[in-house]
């Protein structure tokens, strides 16, 4: 994922290849700074790990706990900031490719190698979604990348030590995202299918494998069998279950091809016709056998979601890390490729996307004048946090919001206050979470903050809110949105309990 961090021009294939994680970090710091630079407002998961990364727990809610542990460390180190979330995701972007570049570079050469990693650029959920509002997807793509890598390495040399890696990595993979389980359970049987590759694995040292991921999960499989419930429900509700075989085919054909279809179209224009024909002398055939078997696997069991289990939703970032090893498959099939005489034609194709992802991340404030509404990162947090300051608000307590977002923005502006956002989502009941806040305030002496985004909150919010507290007077404020000064402005409604002198 070699990419290019200048606007002027982008440099030549060859130095892509040559240099690829200078590339790649220039890349992923120009991001960061685009971040930091555009909007101190938080997306969804950013808002979300803002709020969770208060405190180390062993689950948090639907999603298992190792991303928000990271941003729990990165803010203990640079504080809770739009430049820690963007360190921690970037990072991880940078992971997940040099782990590609390593699995790929084990059976092609450096340009091949280029291209598998630099190809995921090209599957939108991580080249686009993952820049605009992700974390744990990348973070389990990440892992699904080792595991390969992992899995190469094995049965080219079996390695006492490399099997305990891999059930690290296994268990690192589970602790991102649930969905691991099942490019984990794919990958073995796949690779046991194949003479090769279950010679390797069933090799001396393979317990090592079970041994070192059992003992990694088991704190939080405990947490997760107690928590079944709350870990699963909102997953659930997602996918949209319904009986009636079949309803779901039409989305998860539009997952699949929202994941791979710019990299296919890319691929095709680059290289044409030299994807089918002959010779075909595959760089590892026994990884082209496990990969393509892996692949069947996983899409059984997807039409078995949907035709047995009345799955009717599927989102491109939930297949993300199954799909990602496809240009793995792709080009480990067809190393002559590496030698085509258009294959700087591909390298150029990846880098021109490169940079274009990295003026659209840039330009993203300016996104709502043409869909006519705003952006998260449109909101004016700066100038609200102004507000409530100049209305009395100490910044150190309490602060309960009617959506999570912004409290999680709120929480860059008031790093020293504790946050939390009261809504009926998922059934929760707003006016004991106030109560249950308010309570814990007052115990330790403090004042509490409630604050409210018009468009963000449910009709009942204010009422349901004050309904078991002594009510204070709820004040409004309208604030113009940055960059979209044309449309209506952001309207918050606040009301600050100053602690109360104790007699």
């Amino acid at each position: 994922m070699n990419n290019i961090s200048h606007a002027h021009a982008a440099p030549s294939s060859g130095t892509l290849i040559t240099r690829p994680f200078l590339w790649l970090m220039l890349l992923a710091v120009a991001h960061v700074l685009v971040r930091v630079a555009i909007s101190p407002s938080l997306k969804w998961d950013e808002a979300e790990q803002m709020i969770w990364s208060q405190q180390l727990a062993l689950g948090y809610g639907t999603q298992p706990p190792l991303y928000t542990w990271l941003q729990w460390l990165v803010n203990a180190v640079l504080g809770p900031s739009v430049l820690s979330l963007a360190l921690l995701k970037h990072a991880g972007l940078v992971l997940t490719y040099v782990l590609m570049w390593g699995a790929a570079r084990e059976v092609l050469g450096p340009r091949g190698a280029w291209w598998v990693s630099a190809s995921m650029l090209l599957l939108p959920p991580l080249g686009w979604s993952s820049v605009r509002d992700q974390t744990h997807s990348i973070l389990v793509t990440a892992m699904t990348c080792a595991a390969w890598w992992l899995l190469i390495r094995l049965v080219k040399q079996p390695r006492p030590r490399d099997f305990a890696l891999l059930g690290l990595v296994c268990a690192l993979g589970m602790l991102s995202k649930y969905s691991f389980a099942l490019v984990a359970g794919a990958m073995a049987v796949a690779a046991l299918t194949v003479p090769e590759a279950r010679r390797a694995l069933l090799s001396r040292g393979w317990w090592w494998m079970p041994v070192v991921a059992a003992l990694i999960l088991l704190p939080h499989a405990t947490w997760l069998y107690a928590h079944l419930q709350e870990a699963t429900a909102a997953t659930l509700n997602k996918m949209e279950i319904q009986p009636g075989a079949g309803r779901g085919v039409p989305s998860l054909f539009i997952g699949l091809l929202g994941v791979v279809l710019l990299w296919a179209l890319v691929a095709l224009w680059a290289f044409r016709s030299a994807w089918w024909r002959p010779p075909f002398a595959p760089a590892a055939p026994w990884l082209t056998q496990v990969l393509s078997r892996y692949f069947a696997l996983i899409i059984l069991v997807l039409l078995a979601m949907v035709v047995l289990g009345g799955v009717t939703n599927f989102r491109d970032r939930w297949l993300l890390p199954l799909l990602c090893p496809l240009p793995l498959l792709a080009f480990t099939a067809r190393p002559a490729l590496q030698q085509h005489p258009r294959a700087r034609r591909y390298t150029r194709a990846v880098a021109a996307v490169a940079l274009l992802l990295l003026v659209a991340a840039g330009g993203r404030l300016w996104f709502g004048l043409v869909r006519g509404s705003a952006d998260e990162l449109n909101q004016p947090v700066i100038e609200l946090a102004g507000v409530l300051r100049s209305a009395g608000y100490d910044g150190r307590s309490p602060l309960i919001a009617a959506d999570h977002m912004l409290a999680g923005s709120l929480r860059t502006r008031f790093p020293a206050a504790a946050v939390q956002a009261c809504t009926t989502a998922e059934g929760g009941d707003v006016s004991t979470c106030v109560a249950a806040a308010a309570e814990r305030a007052r115990q330790r002496g403090q004042g509490w903050l409630l604050v409210s985004r018009a468009d963000r909150m449910d009709a009942d919010w204010w009422s349901l809110a004050q309904s078991r507290v002594e009510p204070a007077p709820v004040l409004g404020v309208k604030l113009a949105l940055h960059q979209l000064g044309s449309l209506p402005p952001a309207y918050y409604r606040f009301a600050w309990h100053p602690a109360k002198e104790k007699p």
